[in-house]
Formats: C-alpha cells, structure tokens, sequence
C-alpha cells in the first residue's frame, strides 16, 4: 500500500512541535503565516495561482527570519522572496536567451512556470514545476549556470515536508540525511555517523517528543 503523504499544515505542526522542544534557536526563526492578500499579491506577480501545497506552506510559515538548516538542504522563502527570485530569474533569462532549452541540456536555464519556494547555501533556487503534464508540482533546482535540475526530485512539496517530519518524530532518512543539532542547538542534516561540523561536535537529534 502506498504511503499516505501528510498536507504541508500537518507535516508544519509536527516539525514545528519538535522545534519547539529541542530546537529552539531554529523554531523562532520561522516567520508567522502568510496573510491572504499577500498571497494574492504573489499570484498576480506570478501569472499563476501558487501550487496548492505551497499555498498551504505559507499559511503555516511565511519563510524563515534568516538561513536555516531546519530542513536538509533548502531553506524556505518568504512570499516576497518567491517573487523576488522568479522576476530576477525572468529577467536575467529575457536578456540572455535563458528561457530556450539548449540542445545538450534536458532544460532551459529558467521557465516562466517555476515557482521558487526555496534556496540552497548557495543561492540556486528550488523551484516547484508548475508546467503541465505527469510531472506537474516535482521539485528541482534551479538558477545558476547549467539548465534546470529534475534529477531524483522529489513528486511535490507535500512529499518532501511529510518526510522531514517523519525523520524528526520517526527516526527515518530523508535521502540519506539524518537530523543533528549543534552546539547552538541549532539543526544540521548530514549522513549517518556524522560527528562534527567545521570542527564543533554534533550529536544525533532526539527522536519525537518527551
């Protein structure tokens, strides 16, 4: 049987709740909902409506106050950032040919139809596909040299937050990824064993709660 995936407001209560009791320092950097009219906002700078588990993300969290490891390898965007980042990429890809596909890439640099919902440390975007077909609300990066990425992405977002909070409560992997906290208290996702983080200890994060 397949896995039931959990909406992103129930994957959110249950990250949030572990947050609260053992990481404390990340829990009060997520920022409080998203209000309905900068959601509309959002979707008129956009073109499009928002992926409904989007949608449903930043009515829990509106992005985070600041760089956050809180999930493994992206750290959320706040609305205003969502179309910061999509109008920045439509513009740079507009004057540099960017939207066409070359032919030795299986994508083109940007698409009008990626939603970015996240970044990595290093600023590429995590967009959600919005383009119609099988593949509608996968996952992907996207925004630095190279064509836009789908390799082993994950089906939605839905799919990616349920797992996180399976792995805090559960002790499962998100992709080879287990949960640590630092010194600071603060979340760290590495392989299994991990020990340290630029010379400071890590320890493996409780699982669920007391």
């Amino acid at each position: 049987m397949a896995q039931q995936i959990s909406p992103p407001s129930e994957s959110w209560r249950r990250i949030d709740g572990w947050l609260a009791v053992h990481a404390a320092a990340d829990f009060v950097r997520l920022e409080p909902p998203a209000t309905p009219d900068e959601l509309r906002q959002a979707e008129a700078a956009l073109g499009t409506p928002l992926p409904d588990d989007l949608a449903d993300s930043l009515r829990c969290h509106n992005g985070v106050t600041g760089w956050t490891t809180i999930l493994p390898e992206q750290s959320p965007l706040a609305v205003h950032g969502i179309v910061d980042h999509w109008q920045t990429c439509m513009g740079v890809a507009t004057e540099n040919d960017g939207l066409t596909q070359r032919p030795w890439e299986d994508e083109p640099w940007w698409h009008p139809l990626w939603v970015p919902w996240a970044e990595s440390a290093d600023g590429a975007a995590q967009v959600i596909d919005q383009r119609p077909g099988p593949d509608t609300g996968r996952l992907g990066w996207a925004g630095h040299g190279g064509g836009g990425d789908f390799t082993d992405s994950w089906p939605d977002l839905s799919s990616l937050l349920h797992a996180v909070a399976q792995s805090l409560h559960e002790g499962t992997e998100v992709r080879g990824l287990r949960p640590y906290l630092t010194e600071q208290g603060r979340v760290w996702w590495d392989e299994e064993g991990c020990t340290e983080l630029n010379g400071q200890p890590l320890t493996a994060a409780p699982v669920g709660l007391p």
